[in-house]
């Protein structure tokens, strides 16, 4: 058929719109195929070119680490999310361990499976990359990772105070080939995920170290906490499309350095705790000393995205040390909202305390905007926001 017949309205127009019909229908269907066929979810991805972040602030549940494949405890998840819609979806933690079978062998099934559920209810899902552990028996590295080259890959902590009890693992993230391979870790994950809208966003865990049972030398501190910069400036390039998060608390000597370089590479900054009253992460900056994590939060709010986490100790007290008070679910959400500015908010999903969010879910001042009362301007430091 010549290109000039689609111009003749009266004989050939009517043919060639039920030949478009029929193509395009086939094509949706086979695209729909390929999307199914990843396992990733049944979203188109984003067009190539694409310079903007997704951005969906609001509430999200967390997940208990032991239970992002416990089937009872996942089918309340998702019933909750359908009738909630102020929560926009879910934060899953995985440790690196879980994650990378052996050198470049990457095992995303659970990713996969819950992305593809979200993306059905057109909720989102957020990663946590989990290098530090808080339990001794937590496979929190791949076991390649052992290697002499790697220097064991992880070194043991125990809480701060002088107890001998080995209380997880952090890696050894001095060591330039454990930097280089959680690097390829992200750049995997990346390219499998980056493109998929409602693949929100990923992070990393706390800054905080722990107390290491054979003490750090401050070369190996110092080399740790640079490793770390070039990790999420590495990830910002494999994710140019999604929200990368650095959970910030402790060192403070060290928060300046990593929230100074967040800022310049578009990061966001997240938070372990929402802690009203805890002394260190309150502390006021002084000359003589630097400010506690809070207060990078309030100072760069709107220039880069803020994402605090409602941990179960949260719930328990204002103060690590409980010499606070217990709060309600609606005192940590003005305080995370108000005090710390928060885009973001994970709630992690704990039986004994999840009628209580709900409940704050369900007020009107989260369910009359899609970002569930929160600070949705798009920040600064983005290009533009999807």
């Amino acid at each position: 058929m010549k290109v000039e017949n689609f111009m003749k309205p009266n004989i050939i127009l009517p043919t060639v719109r039920k030949r478009i019909n029929a193509i395009f229908i086939t094509a949706l269907f086979v695209i729909s195929m390929i999307v199914a066929s990843t396992g990733i979810g049944h979203a188109a991805p984003l067009p190539a070119g694409t310079t903007g972040i997704k951005w969906n602030p609001g509430h999200y549940y967390t997940i208990q680490n032991w239970a992002n494949d416990d089937p009872i405890y996942m089918a309340k998840v998702y019933k909750e999310l359908q009738a909630t819609p102020a929560l926009r979806g879910m934060q899953l933690r995985y440790l690196w361990g879980w994650l990378e079978k052996s050198p470049g062998v990457y095992d995303f099934s659970s990713i996969d499976k819950h992305l593809a559920k979200l993306t059905k209810m057109n909720k989102r899902l957020v990663i946590q990359v989990q290098t530090k552990s808080f339990e001794a028996d937590w496979k929190l590295i791949p076991d390649y990772l052992k290697a002499p080259k790697y220097e064991g890959g992880a070194f043991a902590f125990n809480d701060w105070g002088g107890s001998k009890t080995i209380d997880g693992y952090n890696i050894k993230l001095w060591n330039p080939y454990v930097r280089d391979r959680l690097i390829a870790l992200f750049k995997a994950l990346g390219k499998r995920y980056n493109s998929h809208p409602n693949f929100e966003g990923i992070g990393m865990i706390e800054t905080a170290m722990g107390q290491a049972v054979k003490p750090l030398t401050t070369t190996q501190a110092d080399k740790w906490f640079n490793n770390l910069i070039i990790v999420q400036q590495k990830a910002r390039t494999f994710f140019p499309n999604t929200m990368t998060i650095q959970e910030i608390n402790y060192p403070r000597e060290y928060l300046k350095q990593i929230t100074t370089a967040m800022v310049k590479m578009g990061g966001a900054l997240g938070c372990p705790d929402v802690y009203p009253d805890e002394p260190g992460l309150n502390f006021p900056p002084s000359p003589y000393s630097p400010p506690g994590a809070y207060h990078y939060f309030s100072k760069l709010s709107g220039t880069v995205p803020i994402a605090p986490t409602v941990e179960k100790v949260n719930y328990l007290n204002t103060r690590g040390d409980k010499k606070g008070h217990v709060p309600t679910v609606q005192e940590l959400l003005v305080f995370a909202r108000d005090e710390l500015k928060s885009n973001y908010i994970f709630w992690q999903r704990i039986p004994k305390y999840v009628d209580d969010v709900l409940e704050v879910m369900n007020y009107n001042n989260q369910k009359s905007t899609p970002s569930g009362g929160l600070r949705a301007a798009c920040p600064k430091n983005y290009p533009s926001c999807i």
